[in-house]
This record gives C-alpha cells, structure tokens and sequence, in this order.
C-alpha cells in the first residue's frame, strides 16, 4: 500500500520531516518512489521543465492528466499529489470540482490550488467531495508573477500577517498541507506552528514540517533556472551532454554499432538468400 494522507499528517505529528519532490514522467517517478520518497508532486511547473513555457501559466488541464497519469502508474509508495493549472479552479467551484476529479480519475491521492482566504470555499468544496488538497501560498507562479514579479513573500510584517491568516484559512477549509513558497523563514516558523497541518517549503527555511525540490533542479537537469533555495546534488546535465557526443562521435566515425549491438542470419538461411538474389 502507498502512503496516504494520514500517514503525511502523522509524520508531522510525530516530529518527523516529510520529503516531497516534484516529478513528471513514469521513469523519473520510478526512481524517486523506489528512494522513499513521501509525496511525488506532479507539478504544473511541467510546463517550463518538459514543455519549454516560459512560465506555468499555459500549462492545459490535459497536460496535467498526462503527467499525473504517468507519474500514477510509477508510484508504489509515494503520495502522489497533483497541481491544479492556472484558470483550471479560478472561475468557478463547478471548475473547480470537475478537474480536481479529472486529476484524481488520471490517479493522483490529492491535488494542489495557489492562493489564500480567496479559494478556501474552493479548497472546502473540494474537501467535501472527499478529495484532499494541498494548498500553496506565499509565492504564487501562477500569479504572482504577473502582479509582483519574482519576489520573495512576507518580508514585512503586514504581508506576514496577511500570509498567517491564508495559512490558517487554508486549514479552516480543509487543507492537509500547504506549500509555502519563497517565504522568509521566519514567518514559515510561526506559519509552521501556527497549523496543525503540515507546511512544505520551497525556499522557505529549514523550519517547514517537509521540503519539496523537483528532481530535475536536483540531479542538475534543467539550467534555465537557478534558484536560491534549489540544492544540485548532481551534475547530471554535464554527463549527459558528454554521453551524447560520445554517442555522436562514435557514429560519425562508424564504431557504433559494434558487431555486439546488431543481428545476424544463420548461415545457411544467409547461403539460401544470397543464391535466390544472385
């Protein structure tokens, strides 16, 4: 059996830190449950890692059915918790309720919606659907960016109270987690204990119950962005590139393929074709 909520919302009861990374495709997946992970999130930021968007806001609720499908049927340990794409909840709780049901039906335990006080009658109609959600405050790709740019959050005290009451909102409503990202650590501190659900940071200090990386930021994939609060713990961008020229040489130069990668004919059925041509 994998993991399900109440085994995330224990693991902050019992004092122990929860490990999320974001994945997007069966093979990746594969490898990040078979490590232990605890929640495989299949974010929208898809769309900038495996699409090439400049920014999540493009991303489709058909492109999150897919790579929560394939993220689905890698998992055999890990919560899998699915983003809700931009304009997928915003405009309506019917909206809101049908594709949170689409991303369950493509195999997600869970999805995940930005924002406050502002969609927790959203987060509760979900919730009493019998859909768990994971909120996301603090910086929000989907709009921040639009308003503010790339910022970190609460770094006064009127945005920190402000955030507070989103966190405790979003508990209110139902949530059983909530990302926080970019927020100073401080105020992800006073967040953290604040709740009674556990908080996920991303770049938001070492005082969130959990930490949520995506796998490719850390096996050194992806070069587009570098974030403060991302942690490379390989270079594998570097060693892939090498790999494929290595690859490329070799053909340019005919030692690939080697008699050891193609197949032969008998040959005495070679015997028999080469008379019928002749």
């Amino acid at each position: 059996m994998h993991k399900s909520v109440k085994d995330i919302l224990d693991k902050k009861k019992n004092g122990q830190k929860i490990s999320v990374i974001t994945a997007y495709d069966y093979t990746l997946a594969s490898l990040c449950d078979k490590a232990g992970i605890d929640i495989m999130l299949v974010g929208d930021s898809a769309g900038m890692v495996m699409l090439g968007y400049e920014n999540t806001i493009p991303v489709t609720m058909d492109q999150m059915v897919l790579f929560t499908e394939a993220v689905s049927r890698a998992r055999q340990n890990s919560l899998v918790v699915a983003d809700m794409p931009f304009m997928s909840y915003q405009a309506s709780a019917s909206d809101a309720l049908a594709n949170s049901g689409r991303l369950i039906k493509a195999g997600a335990d869970a999805v995940k919606l930005e924002g406050g006080k502002i969609v927790a009658p959203t987060i509760q109609a979900i919730v009493e659907t019998g859909i768990p959600v994971m909120g996301h405050i603090g910086f929000q790709p989907q709009t921040t960016t639009l308003a503010q740019g790339y910022r970190v959050q609460a770094k006064t005290k009127d945005a920190a109270i402000t955030l507070i009451e989103d966190a405790k909102a979003l508990e209110k409503a139902g949530a059983f987690s909530i990302a926080l990202e970019m927020v100073t650590s401080e105020v992800a501190k006073i967040i953290s204990e604040s709740v009674s659900i556990p908080t996920i940071g991303i770049g938001s200090g070492k005082f969130c119950d959990g930490q949520v990386l995506v796998v490719h930021d850390v096996l050194g994939m992806y070069d587009k962005l570098k974030p403060k609060f991302v942690k490379q713990y390989m270079t594998l961008s570097d060693q892939i590139t090498k790999a494929i020229s290595l690859y490329k040489s070799d053909v340019e130069a005919g030692k690939f393929p080697a008699k050891e990668n193609w197949f032969t004919m008998e040959k005495s059925e070679l015997d028999k074709l080469m008379k019928e041509i002749e």
